[in-house]
C-alpha cells in the first residue's frame, strides 16, 4: 500500500514538474522531442531526490525510531539528526522551485554529499548492499538531476569552455598535491592541547 502511494505520488509529481517546465519555457523557442525527453528524465531523477530530502528531513527532526536505530548502529550521536535534518527540507524546495540556479547548485551538492556520506557510513559499518545501495542510487540520481537540469535552472556560463589549456588544470592540481604533502609533513604528535 505504501509503495503504491509513493509510486502514484512520484508519477503525479513528475507530471506536475513537466507541466511546470512547459510553463517556464512558454517564452522560449519550441522544444524538440529530445529536449522533452531530457526534461522528463530530469524530473524522473529530481522527484525522488527532493522527496527523500523532504521526508528524511522530517524524519530526522522528529527523531523517529527508524532513524534513531540507524544512527545508533552507525555510531553517530543523535544530535546529528538536527544538524542534517534542518537543511534537508529547504534543499527539497530549492530543487523543485524554478530559478535560483546558485542555490540549486548548493542543494545538489548538499544532497550528493548527504547520500555519499550515508553510503560510505553504511559501507564502513560493515552493512551489506541493502544498507549502502539506496543512498548510492540516490547519489547517482542527484548527479543525473544536476546534469539534466534545463537551461533556466543552470548558472550562466556554466557550460564547459573548450579553450582551457592544460596548464590551467595542472597548476591547481600541483598546488593541491603540495598541500597534501605539507599536511602529511606537519602531522601533529599526540592529542590536542588541554
Amino acid at each position: 500500500m505504501e509503495a503504491a502511494i509513493l509510486i502514484a505520488f512520484a508519477a503525479i509529481a513528475a507530471g506536475a514538474g513537466i507541466f511546470a517546465s512547459r510553463l517556464e519555457a512558454e517564452n522560449s523557442a519550441p522544444r524538440t522531442g529530445l529536449a522533452w525527453a531530457r526534461i522528463i528524465a530530469y524530473w524522473v531523477f529530481t522527484i525522488p531526490v527532493a522527496f527523500e530530502m523532504a521526508a528524511g528531513g522530517v524524519w530526522d527532526l522528529l527523531k523517529i525510531e527508524y532513524v534513531r536505530v540507524v544512527l545508533t548502529h552507525l555510531g553517530y550521536p543523535l544530535y546529528l539528526l538536527y544538524i542534517i535534518g534542518v537543511p534537508r527540507i529547504p534543499c527539497a524546495f530549492v530543487l523543485l522551485a524554478p530559478r535560483f540556479p546558485r542555490l540549486k547548485e548548493w542543494a545538489c551538492a548538499g544532497a550528493f554529499f548527504n547520500y555519499a556520506g550515508a553510503a560510505a557510513s553504511h559501507l564502513l559499518a560493515g552493512d551489506g548492499a541493502g544498507g549502502w545501495m539506496g543512498p548510492l542510487v540516490l547519489a547517482g540520481f542527484t548527479i543525473a538531476s544536476w546534469g539534466l537540469r534545463p537551461a533556466g535552472r543552470r548558472l550562466e556560463g556554466s557550460r564547459p569552455t573548450d579553450g582551457v589549456r592544460a596548464v590551467a588544470w595542472c597548476v591547481p592540481a600541483l598546488i593541491a598535491v603540495g598541500m597534501l604533502v605539507v599536511a602529511f609533513l606537519t602531522l601533529p604528535k599526540g592529542g590536542p592541547p588541554q
